[in-house]
């Protein structure tokens, strides 16, 4: 065991630990049973000290290279191998102190490791210490919302991909299912015919706004607090240091950073996560309503509406013999109810943000973290399990459009409004089609099927 110090005191650490005294006791105090720090989050932590070290060394900082560029070089190898290292970084997300503890965390792993590159042994921070050296120019209220932006683009750009396989696969729907009548319903009652292929197309045009929302909201985080150290004023850091922190890491992260304008407003103001988090609340309340329907159309079989067959991907019933449920849609509503309620906490988050910072970010990052990656998961399974085995029963539903009292109003213009209202009434009395009792009568077979055709429920000013 080595002993360590802080302000609270003295605490034995084991010899093989790379964590040290602050991650023992946030360990021993948050004894909260949430999930623990995202990996991709520490990942991005590991690229902020690189960026750092790199910026701290242009700044010449140090008398010599050889403190950076071993901080440097123990940030990639953790990061090459961090399922080594996983364990030395286990806290929860859920932790008082605004995000303190876990900056500590990564200073101490990244210390010890770069004190081992050097030829020491763990816990000899006169080699390289994580406050000093690691920490150097830096505060957790900069570094930790910095590394949630990251990790927030990371995810949701993930998510936008996944999105866009889901609506190449509706655009796919549509196009099959272009002429396919189905009754159209307001209020769960019938109303006039649609086509399959402009319902489909309707998801469309819903997730591609869904794809803007979530673009904006990723060009938004690409402004980051990142060199304002404590409460946006940069004190402890350098102006050259200050040159160098963000486009040093834009070049490790690849993406187009900005350093905010105004990093006191950057630091203590944490509408960016309000706005990620209502990007995913409306793409939840899209989905979700999409898979109702989905639920609705696949409804029966015999029973139900079956306009559609949803695949069949598992029993539905632990009694009830060659029941299907439809589970792929059900998964999806529940994704999005959680998602729903995790934009409540996400806004407290944002608005109980008292003065110059904000401490519920580790709260706020562990369910916006979730949310992405339930979202992404949830339209995956949707699209893989569902909408790509997804039939329209085609006959069954030009039969309803056929029965349909409301698909007769396109009969009107011909054989006038009282007319329609004789063969309504008589199709409820005798159980007969529309079609049955028109046909030959009223119109011709031609006649019928050409005001039934889907081109005439629907009018294009470019017509």
């Amino acid at each position: 065991m080595r002993e360590e110090f802080d302000t609270v005191g003295s605490k034995m650490i084991p010899d093989d630990a790379y964590y040290g005294i602050h991650t023992a006791r946030a360990r021993e105090n948050f004894p909260i049973p949430c999930l623990p720090n995202d990996p991709e989050l520490l990942k991005n932590f590991l690229k902020i000290k690189e960026a750092a070290a790199l910026a701290n060394k242009a700044a010449g900082r140090w008398s010599d290279d050889k403190v950076p560029d071993a901080i440097v070089e123990a940030c990639h190898d953790i990061a090459d191998h961090f399922e080594d290292y996983e364990e030395e970084f286990r806290l929860p997300s859920i932790q008082g102190g605004a995000g303190t503890s876990t900056n500590l965390n990564v200073d101490e792993v990244i210390a010890n490791r770069a004190i081992e590159l050097l030829g020491g042994k763990k816990g000899d921070y006169k080699l390289v210490d994580p406050a000093d050296d690691v920490n150097k120019a830096q505060s957790t209220n900069d570094t930790f919302p910095t590394a949630g932006h990251l990790t927030i683009i990371y995810y949701t750009q993930k998510l936008i991909d996944q999105l866009k396989e889901d609506i190449e696969t509706l655009k796919e729907l549509s196009a099959k299912y272009h002429d396919a009548l189905k009754v159209g319903r307001t209020q769960l009652e019938d109303a006039v015919p649609t086509t399959f292929g402009r319902s489909f197309h309707a998801y469309v045009s819903m997730f591609s706004r869904d794809i803007k929302r979530l673009q904006q909201a990723v060009d938004d985080l690409m402004v980051i607090p990142m060199g304002g150290t404590a409460i946006g004023t940069g004190l402890n850091t350098t102006p050259e240091y200050l040159r160098q922190i963000v486009p040093q890491l834009s070049k490790i992260t690849g993406l187009p950073l900005k350093q905010a304008d105004d990093l006191i407003d950057g630091i203590q103001n944490s509408d960016l996560f309000v706005e990620a988090s209502s990007a995913y609340r409306a793409l939840a309340v899209n989905l979700s309503k999409m898979s109702h329907d989905l639920r609705l159309l696949n409804s029966g079989p015999q029973a139900g509406l079956h306009e559609i067959n949803l695949p069949r991907k598992q029993a539905g019933s632990s009694i009830m013999p060659h029941k299907v449920n439809p589970v792929i849609p059900e998964v999806c509503n529940q994704v999005c109810f959680q998602v729903i309620g995790h934009a409540t906490t996400v806004t407290m988050c944002a608005e109980r943000g008292q003065l110059e910072l904000n401490a519920w970010e580790p709260v706020s990052f562990m369910d916006l973290f979730a949310d992405a990656k339930m979202l992404t998961a949830a339209l995956k399974t949707l699209n893989d399990n569902a909408l790509k085995g997804l039939t329209v029963n085609v006959d069954r539903c030009r039969e309803m459009v056929e029965h349909s009292s409301q698909a007769a109003t396109a009969l009107s213009p011909v054989i006038c409004y009282e007319r329609v209202n004789e063969l309504i009434q008589e199709s409820f009395d005798t159980g007969k089609s529309i079609r049955e009792l028109a046909v030959g009568k009223d119109l011709s077979a031609e006649e019928f099927d050409k005001l039934m055709s889907p081109s005439n429920f629907f009018v294009s000013k470019n017509d």
